[in-house]
């Protein structure tokens, strides 16, 4: 296994303490296990790339109910402080919900070797999906580390991790707690 960390969307805005951001305390409660994930992955030579929204002010999604947020430019877009990217990090602007849609992660991956990705980060349900289901599509094995993803309820979190926790690609995608990935890449 040649694996590569994938963070989706740990981002200033998507993180704003405010009583009205939904993603705030289940994104916080993750950062620990986070920073312990790209310790060890930097110790054992990972890749690391941060996947991160970059969109436009006028952009189409932004037309549903989404809020504007993670604005190209703005500190808003910025991975959070407390797992600030090292230079070696790759830094990925994303214009939608998948880190593989209509940007060079497919070949920088395969430059850099790598048959697995292991996906982190933010929201279950959406990015972080479509991220790992674009990667399969895309020939490479997939490990969610669940106690390293999170979404604005922990239901919604579970409920989509289950609906994939005996799916018919085993082993091809994988749910992992952390403390099991990290035993098995070491």
């Amino acid at each position: 296994m040649k694996p590569a960390i994938i963070v989706v969307d740990m981002l200033k805005d998507n993180l704003k303490e405010s009583s009205r951001n939904p993603y705030y305390e289940e994104g916080k409660a993750i950062i620990p296990n986070l920073q312990r994930l790209l310790a060890a992955g930097r110790d054992g030579g990972f890749p690391i790339v941060f996947a991160c929204d970059s969109f436009l002010e006028g952009d189409f999604i932004f037309k549903g109910r989404m809020k504007i947020h993670s604005l190209r430019g703005t500190q808003g877009a910025e991975v959070v402080d407390d797992l600030k990217p090292e230079p070696t990090d790759i830094i990925l602007p994303k214009r939608r919900f998948s880190a593989f849609f209509k940007t060079d992660l497919d070949q920088t991956l395969r430059m850099l070797g790598v048959d697995t990705i292991v996906v982190t980060g933010m929201t279950t349900e959406v990015c972080v999906l479509m991220t790992a289901l674009d990667g399969l599509c895309n020939d490479f094995s997939v490990i969610l580390i669940d106690n390293c993803i999170a979404s604005r309820k922990k239901e919604f979190h579970q409920a989509c991790l289950n609906l994939y926790r005996d799916f018919a690609l085993y082993p091809l995608l994988r749910i992992m707690t952390l403390e099991e990935f990290l035993k098995e890449a070491s």
